[in-house]
């Protein structure tokens, strides 16, 4: 059982977090800010990559989705639709994915094990199970913790979650937590001093905040003094910065945002390009309402598959034209998956024995399904995929080394990838 909020940094409650920052001036949501990322967006344009996860919250009936078992008793309503990559097939509910899967790879065959949606989403975002004896990074902290070491002037944050909490930076420290836009298109909130605040007196007030920082570090407060600090940094750079249109919206055509569609979903995912475009390492998009123990087919053709289709497909379909794909990491999963048995309301209950996750982008071979489940999908039967293997995979394609280890400022040794998983990349992926 895990002790706190999984998102929660170590070293730092919420509580006092909060309580000090109503203490200062400009009273920004720092907890949300991760350590800055600095380089130019034309550098890191030639040398950087980033990842964009969307994160389907609640866990997703993949059956309906990626691996669809028409004929069987628990194949469901839907039809499957032939795809943009030979032999392989999707839910016909996903016509717009559909022509861009020649850039994606299925991954069928995941089995995971946790099937309960804090331990579900705590293992998808680290590749660890909880342990009340570590705070584990989530994948995009890592990302951010790893490219922001060697850039030197971006002013946005590296980790950007959009329409989700996101998962946080345990160990690593409040200045690698995701950076989080509950809204997209709207104006971000508290990045502006408080109306009618004279410019010398926002300045005393910075220069007393960096004189209590220097204080707290003296007085050797650990890093939380030292991730205080650094996110009031980051802040007051991320305040004057031009590249805060990235989040702005209004300069695209109302038929992009059409084919985006006009939902979170569909505004984040058209943000996450704009970000990645700009330089950001790792923005999060959410898409939430996959827990349908009843009434699947009626929320997945009306709602769900329409949204994820919109946003998902326009998004593939934009980096790829725009060369972006080839160093962006597009991955796309969920806490776990759903039963293939249908219960009594019409609906699937919690299931990760057996489910699906897809990947594609930065070196990712696609157009391929990898791993294979049985007729009736309560069984992988071919190549069986746990979440180490997706991690390890994700830090391969983005340059990562998957031995990669930190030490925890208790001393004990972390690798980014869980060496008694014995995960490897998965090898049909970059073949």
């Amino acid at each position: 059982m895990l002790t706190r909020d999984p998102s929660v940094p170590a070293g730092m409650s919420r509580r006092h977090w909060l309580r000090h920052m109503a203490m200062t001036s400009l009273a920004v949501p720092a907890m949300q800010f991760t350590r800055a990322v600095e380089a130019n967006a034309q550098q890191l344009k030639k040398q950087g990559k980033s990842c964009i996860l969307l994160w389907m919250s609640g866990g997703p009936a993949t059956i309906d989705i990626w691996d669809l078992k028409p004929g069987n008793e628990n194949g469901g309503e839907f039809k499957t639709t032939q795809t943009s990559a030979p032999g392989v097939e999707i839910s016909e509910h996903m016509p717009t994915v559909a022509q861009q899967m020649h850039h994606l790879a299925i991954l069928r065959s995941m089995s995971t094990v946790e099937a309960d949606h804090t331990r579900g989403t705590y293992k998808m975002h680290t590749g660890y199970v909880p342990n009340v004896t570590m705070q584990h990074p989530s994948f995009g902290a890592v990302a951010a913790y790893e490219f922001g070491q060697q850039m030197k002037d971006f002013e946005l944050p590296h980790f950007i979650s959009v329409a989700a909490p996101g998962v946080g930076a345990g160990f690593l420290g409040m200045a690698h937590a995701p950076f989080v836009v509950q809204n997209p298109g709207s104006p971000i909130q508290n990045l502006q001093p408080p109306g009618g605040l004279a410019a010398f007196r926002m300045e005393n007030r910075l220069t007393l905040q960096r004189m209590m920082d220097e204080q707290f570090l003296k007085e050797g407060r650990g890093i939380a003094a030292k991730d205080h600090k650094e996110v009031y940094e980051k802040t007051v750079r991320m305040m004057n910065s031009k590249r805060l249109d990235a989040f702005k919206l209004d300069g695209e055509d109302a038929k992009t945002k059409e084919r985006y569609g006009n939902t979170n979903f569909g505004r984040g995912c058209l943000m996450a390009r704009r970000l990645v475009e700009t330089g950001v390492t790792f923005v999060e998009v959410g898409l939430g309402g996959w827990d349908t123990h009843n009434q699947t087919f009626e929320a997945h053709r009306t709602r769900l598959q329409p949204e994820l289709d919109k946003g998902m497909g326009s998004l593939v379909a934009d980096l790829a034209e725009r060369g972006l794909l080839e160093k962006t990491l597009i991955v796309w999963m969920g806490d776990f998956g759903r039963t293939p048995r249908i219960n009594q309301d019409a609906g699937r209950d919690h299931w990760a024995r057996s489910w699906s996750a897809v990947i594609g982008g930065c070196g990712i071979k696609g157009g391929q399904a990898v791993g294979k489940t049985n007729e009736d999908g309560t069984q992988v039967v071919d190549r069986p995929l746990d979440a180490p293997d997706l991690m390890a995979s994700c830090y391969r394609a983005l340059g990562i080394p998957c031995d990669r280890q930190y030490t925890t400022p208790n001393g004990r040794p972390y690798w980014v990838v869980d060496q008694d998983a014995n995960a490897q990349p998965i090898a049909e992926l970059f073949s």
